[in-house]
């Protein structure tokens, strides 16, 4: 089972991040520019929120508000679950899981180092069981292992 760090190493670390007095419109079109989200909300180097397709849809577009005029801290969600990168996928999928969250900042030391979304985390699981599959086949079949 691969940690968060090793996760980290083979899909990058790259975090696109926003502040919180940026307009609801502006953290749209960098998400929809990156093909993302969902973005991290920092001020400085601190993690205060996160900012979602699925914030805006509920936040904004539901109750007919104009994501010109609103401001990400008015409909992030904070505090933030965040991990380490010590942790495990398995424990982060469960994590994720229980707060029904799809998103997990990655902070070492309180710094942010990465993101992880439940994405990476069944691309994981689906990449780690191929493998299990195959040296299972191989066993079964007699070939080395």
């Amino acid at each position: 089972m691969k940690t968060i760090r090793q996760l980290l190493a083979s899909k990058g670390s790259q975090v696109w991040t926003i502040a919180p007095g940026a307009s609801v419109f502006d953290a749209l079109q960098l998400m929809a520019d990156k093909g993302i989200g969902a973005l991290l909300v920092t001020e400085g180097e601190r993690v205060v929120g996160v900012i979602s397709e699925r914030d805006y849809a509920r936040k904004v577009a539901l109750r007919g508000k104009l994501s010109k005029t609103l401001l990400v801290k008015d409909i992030m969600t904070s505090p933030v679950t965040s991990v380490s990168p010590d942790q495990n996928t398995e424990e982060c999928m469960a994590l994720m899981t229980d707060k029904h969250i799809r998103h997990l900042p990655v902070l070492e030391s309180g710094k942010l180092i990465g993101v992880v979304s439940i994405g990476d985390l069944v691309k994981n699981i689906i990449s780690e069981q191929k493998i299990l599959i195959k040296n299972l086949e191989q066993y079964i079949g007699g070939a080395p292992v």
